[in-house]
């Protein structure tokens, strides 16, 4: 994807301000087209991250045949339906086979994939898959909560409802001990 337009981003902010019935070059709203298109780049900043950047050949070989966790990993994210956030934790395992990876990747690569617009269930799968492949795991499996503003603050008004997914891969899908391993450490 290429870098965000924030040009278009600001001037079509401007547009929705006017729609309101607001005065765009009132004193606390002349700079938020540009505040807007700002956050936005950050917000989506996982659209030009790159994967094998992020590893950056921290994959290390050691001989290491048990679960590894990684727990509470809190995330922000935009609901591609609504464009209103979602957030919450992201816990991550992997069973590895040669190489395991360096403790800071599992988060980065979360956040990569959390940093664009997305719907939680993807969320969850590009997350496992990517570690599950990146690392060549035995199995790899991703845990989300999550609370969406987009039916907390609109549409059924649920404040604190949570919505929760799975994914899992390799082992984790096919070997029920190594699964109930796996949600009993992240519980």
């Amino acid at each position: 994807m290429t870098k965000i337009n924030k040009k278009i981003i600001s001037d079509s902010i401007s547009k929705i301000i006017e729609s309101l019935g607001d005065n765009v070059n009132k004193d606390g709203v002349k700079d938020t087209p540009q505040r807007v298109a700002k956050a936005y780049e950050e917000l989506l900043s996982g659209y030009d991250a790159d994967i094998n950047k992020i590893i950056n050949n921290a994959l290390f070989k050691v001989k290491y045949n048990q679960i590894v966790t990684v727990k509470n990993i809190r995330f922000y994210s935009l609901c591609e339906h609504h464009l209103l956030p979602f957030f919450g934790t992201i816990h991550i395992g992997y069973l590895p086979k040669e190489k395991i990876i360096g403790l800071s990747k599992l988060p980065r690569i979360a956040l990569m994939f959390a940093k664009r617009l997305q719907v939680q269930e993807r969320l969850t799968e590009e997350i496992g898959n990517a570690i599950f492949e990146s690392t060549d795991a035995k199995g790899a499996g991703v845990v989300i909560t999550a609370q969406h503003l987009c039916s907390s603050m609109r549409g059924v008004n649920m404040p604190g409802t949570e919505m929760v997914t799975s994914a899992l891969f390799g082992r984790f899908k096919t070997d029920s001990k190594t699964r109930k391993e796996f949600f009993d450490l992240i519980r």
